[in-house]
């Protein structure tokens, strides 16, 4: 970068950020307190929603007499959740954990019970196919949506995550446990194959087809230790309460970054996934192309340069 670049960026930092200070402080849209059916796009019964740090939103799965086990409902409403989140200016960050005993239990089986009712009513098998696909999709999509939100997912599990449990924390971007959590990939234990994302996304988080291929294969439990050890969660805590603190920790951190730069990083990140680093490389050079020309470039480098306080960065 030449001097006379540098000194364009300390020129106009300043100012922007005087700008910013003023006019962009996070208006929640959702006290700390939130009432456990206020969301930011509805009123939900199986989520609770508040947002207990500047830009940061705190989503809780709220069945905790079921062990928070997945029903229609909630697959539904953790999508409309985190989709209205992608889009929400007040949100960088988001963190994901359960009420109650445990995380999640997994599907609901009483779900299922229901759903097979409605099949032996139905005699035509590609009909049978096509409410079967519809509903698989619905599933795919719920959990897809994490790993398609622009902002940044954490996980935040503490004692059981089951099945579609493993799901949901696979596609999120950063994974954390208490040192009491197991994890349990049950499809294969009620004669299913896993559907929702565990196969595809599973082996990546693990970084290796063997052990994947293990737990999947024989739904076996794997505790904190080995999914620390394997990378399926980066950090382990004591307990719910350290967890929480730190998750939210994290997202805060993340979410004073440049709302841009962490954006951006996100898709870069999730595109290079599944293409080749040539792909990866033309990728980003296409997107910075037009974001090292934002104010959050110009405000970050002139702070890092004068090492003044912080700059505030604009909603997105």
């Amino acid at each position: 970068m030449s001097l006379s670049r540098l000194n364009t960026l300390m020129k106009l930092a300043p100012k922007s950020t005087a700008i910013r200070t003023i006019q962009m402080q996070p208006q929640r849209n959702l006290s700390a307190h939130a009432h456990p059916e206020a969301g930011p796009t509805g009123h939900f019964k199986t989520l609770a929603i508040s947002s207990p740090k500047p830009f940061v939103f705190h989503v809780e799965l709220h069945r905790p007499s079921k062990f928070n086990a997945i029903n229609k409902q909630m697959w539904l409403e953790i999508k409309e959740c985190i989709d209205g989140l992608a889009t929400n200016p007040d949100c960088r960050a988001i963190v994901v954990s359960a009420a109650g005993k445990h995380f999640t239990a997994g599907i609901d089986l009483n779900d299922m019970m229901s759903l097979g009712q409605t099949m032996a009513e139905i005699d035509d098998y590609a009909r049978k196919g096509v409410i079967l696909e519809r509903m698989i999709k619905l599933y795919q999509d719920s959990i897809s949506s994490l790993e398609q939100c622009p902002k940044p997912v954490i996980t935040a599990v503490h004692k059981a995550c089951i099945g579609a449990g493993v799901d949901l924390i696979t596609a999120s971007d950063i994974r954390y446990c208490t040192d009491d959590a197991f994890f349990q990939v049950k499809e294969v234990d009620i004669g299913m194959a896993a559907d929702v994302g565990t196969l595809q996304r599973l082996p990546k988080a693990v970084g290796s087809q063997s052990l994947a291929r293990e737990l999947c294969y024989t739904g076996r439990k794997f505790e904190a230790a080995e999914a620390h050890s394997s990378g399926l969660v980066s950090r382990v805590f004591p307990d719910k309460e350290s967890l929480l603190t730190g998750a939210l920790a994290l997202a805060e951190l993340i979410a004073s970054k440049s709302p841009i730069a962490v954006q951006t990083t996100k898709q870069n990140l999730t595109y290079s996934l599944e293409h080749t680093n040539q792909e990866g490389l033309d990728h980003i050079r296409l997107l910075n192309k037009l974001n090292l020309q934002s104010e959050d470039f110009a405000q970050a480098v002139a702070a890092q340069l004068t090492k003044d306080e912080k700059p505030v960065f604009a909603k997105l």
